[in-house]
This record gives C-alpha cells, sequence and structure tokens, in this order.
C-alpha cells in the first residue's frame, strides 16, 4: 500500500507542481462553516510524462493498479510525515479526505482534497497549514535510485505551493500572493515550467467561491461575479500567473 501511495505521490506531485487543471472550491454556508475542495485532474500531464519513466517503473504492479477511492487523509500520510505534525495539524489532516481516479495506462489522474471547516478559524488555520502536511520524506525514498525522471529534476517539483498570505474572518476572504515565496517557487520550478510550455501542456487555474449572503465587495477585475452575487469565479492560467501574480489577488467582503 506504501508503495502504490509512492508512486501516485510521484505523479500528483510532479503535476501539482506544474502541469495539471487546477481547481479550488470553496463553498461557504450560512452556519459560518465552508467546504473547501482542491481538485487536480493531471491526465494530460501524466499521458506526455508517461513517455518520459522508466521501464523498470512502467513494468511495476503498482502502475497497473486502477483506483477509483476516497480516504483519510491523514492515512496517507507517510509515517515520517505524521509523526512531524502538530496535534492542530493532525485534527486537520484527519478531518480531510483524498479523492483517487487513476489508471496509469489510460492517462488517467485526479486527485482532490476536500476539507469541511467548521468555522472561518478552522479554514484560515487549513490554508495556513495545508503545506505543512509535504509529502518530500516519501518522495526521497521514491527518487532513491531513481531521482531524474527523463530530464525532469524529480525534487524540484515538490516546492509547495505556500506563497499565499491569507485573511479569514466571518466577513472576508483575502489572499494575497507574497511575490518573495512566488519568486523562490518560481525560481525551483522554471525548468520544469519551460519544459512544460514546450511540450504544449496546459496549466489553466480555477477559483470558485459560493457564498450563502450576495458579497458586499471584491477587488480583482478578472473575476466573474454572478447577477445575484452569490457566486465568484476566477478563471487565469500559470502562464499570466508568472507574468502578473496579483491576478491571483483576492479580497472579498461578504
Amino acid at each position: 500500500m506504501k508503495k502504490f501511495y509512492g508512486l501516485l505521490l510521484f505523479f500528483a506531485l510532479f503535476c501539482l507542481s506544474s502541469c495539471v487543471d487546477v481547481e479550488e472550491r470553496y463553498d461557504f454556508r450560512a452556519d459560518g462553516s465552508c467546504n473547501v475542495v482542491n481538485s487536480f485532474d493531471m491526465s494530460k500531464a501524466v499521458s506526455i510524462l508517461i513517455n518520459l519513466i522508466s521501464d523498470s517503473v512502467k513494468e511495476s504492479p503498482q502502475f497497473s493498479l486502477v483506483k477509483d477511492t476516497t480516504l483519510n487523509f491523514y492515512s496517507a500520510l507517510p509515517d515520517s510525515t505524521q509523526e512531524k505534525l502538530s496535534v492542530e495539524e493532525v485534527a486537520m489532516a484527519k478531518s480531510s479526505s483524498l479523492a483517487v481516479k487513476m489508471n496509469l495506462k489510460k492517462s488517467i489522474m485526479k486527485v482532490s482534497v476536500n476539507h469541511l471547516a467548521k468555522n472561518m478559524a478552522d479554514l484560515d488555520y487549513y490554508l495556513k497549514h495545508l503545506s505543512n502536511m509535504s509529502l518530500n520524506s516519501q518522495l526521497s525514498k521514491l527518487y532513491k535510485n531513481e531521482k531524474r525522471v527523463g530530464s525532469f529534476d524529480a525534487q524540484k517539483l515538490v516546492a509547495s505551493e505556500d506563497y499565499y498570505n491569507y485573511e479569514v474572518t466571518p466577513h472576508k476572504f483575502y489572499r494575497i500572493i507574497d511575490r518573495v515565496k512566488f519568486s523562490k517557487f518560481l525560481k525551483k520550478t522554471q525548468s520544469t515550467f519551460a519544459m512544460a510550455k514546450a511540450m504544449l501542456i496546459d496549466m489553466p487555474y480555477k477559483v470558485v467561491l459560493n457564498f450563502a449572503k450576495p458579497i458586499k465587495k471584491i477587488n480583482n477585475s478578472k473575476a466573474i461575479v454572478s447577477a445575484d452575487r452569490k457566486s465568484v469565479v476566477l478563471i487565469t492560467n500559470m502562464d499570466d500567473i508568472i507574468k502578473n501574480p496579483a491576478v491571483m489577488n483576492l479580497k472579498i467582503d461578504f
């Protein structure tokens, strides 16, 4: 089981770092809770990446596995990562779920992380600490004998997207890119982005926020607000974000 998730996490983290259709969805409820779903469709990238991995990996039993399952996020973490989490982070991981739909031979790879924040303080904590539950230790074991995949340096692909500053309260959702952290992220992954672009791999990014009542104010001119002002949709891509990181900034008062 651990070997299977090692292989899964390799593909997932490769794509999460560069080549994937990403959708963030926030459903704010009238009782103050919020359901957060981060979905990653890596199928297109996997169809290309498969051509770059070694025959030994392709021939492994794990590569032939077909999965369509949902499991507790905490249970999917390697033991070494679990041991490093704080009590609060353990609780957060245990209250989150990981859904996986995978058939590598058919180039299908979809992963989503679901978390129900019981209030805005819980949501604020989740957003600020999710990156702490990285999977580098598991990947290190996987890359011990095969650190490079084709011309990709696998270790550079594990950079967590921890470059947002959040301010979340019962009446606001603010997310601003930290340009210093984002620059460091780009520096670590620039070769991967360049290769993804050369292989014509799209990198779209979509954020959907649904509110229980009409929003009062929003600062992003690219965001689409529904007629009833209860829904906000921001659609962009990694190329645009690299050119202008501020395109991902959101300040929403509701």
